[in-house]
């Protein structure tokens, strides 16, 4: 069973991204992380970065994209990307493709009982209900084939709330340590902190992208965050 690390709070959680890669074992088997992503470009320099020190394997569960012509041309442009991109390819990524039901999105955000999430702007609560959702999701992929780490690549935008998505993943190791059999052979995936758009992430996520030619959407990908770029809802 992997550790917890340590409670949520204010921290500087790319430093601690690298105290964790610098005290990773030196062992021939690289150890295990699910990432997940919600597209290409976000996950390019994440990739790039990780690929050397993790067995990565990407989670594409995304259920609040809107519509589902956008879903399937974020994922499309996943697989197509991870299909040619040298650390994808060097480092044999794998790519999880989960279902996609938004149905589940919509009543984890429930705005129908909290209607001024609607109209809310990115980083607020519909968006923490967001992480929450697609965490747990990842969280429980992880456990059940038993992933030493899990992660995702939403902290390299500058529009996502780092500390809050941070949050939500050392509490979910947390709970599930603290609740997790003593005899089990099953292992409990720790947190693998992250502010990926530091140290110029977010930046070599753009110039990753223009030298792939990759779609760079511009909205989040709910309907809302859609609605907010002036964009109509699809018929």
């Amino acid at each position: 069973m992997a550790n917890p690390e340590t409670k949520p709070g204010n921290q500087n959680y790319q430093k601690r991204l690298d105290e964790v890669i610098r005290s990773l074992p030196d062992l021939p088997r690289k150890p295990a992380l699910l990432l997940h992503a919600c597209c290409a470009p976000c996950s390019s320099y994440v990739l790039e970065y990780l690929a050397g020190f993790f067995s990565i394997t990407v989670y594409y569960y995304n259920p609040n994209i809107y519509p589902p012509q956008e879903y399937l041309r974020r994922l499309n442009e996943t697989r197509d990307f991870y299909a040619r991109f040298p650390p994808a390819l060097e480092n044999d990524v794998r790519l999880v493709e989960a279902d996609y039901n938004p149905d589940d999105f919509y009543a984890a955000i429930d705005v129908q009982n909290h209607p001024e999430r609607a109209h809310e702007a990115e980083k607020g609560e519909r968006c923490r209900l967001c992480y929450r959702l697609r965490l747990e999701h990842s969280f429980r992929y992880a456990c059940q084939h038993n992933f030493d780490y899990f992660c995702t690549t939403l902290s390299i935008s500058p529009f996502k709330d780092a500390q809050k998505i941070n949050e939500e993943g050392i509490a979910m190791a947390l709970r599930a340590t603290e609740n997790h059999p003593k005899n089990s052979d099953c292992r409990t995936p720790a947190w693998l902190f992250s502010d990926f758009k530091k140290k110029g992430g977010f930046k070599r996520s753009l110039e990753l992208s223009a030298e792939c030619g990759l779609y760079r959407q511009n909205y989040c990908g709910c309907v809302y965050s859609r609605e907010k770029q002036g964009n109509p809802p699809e018929l």
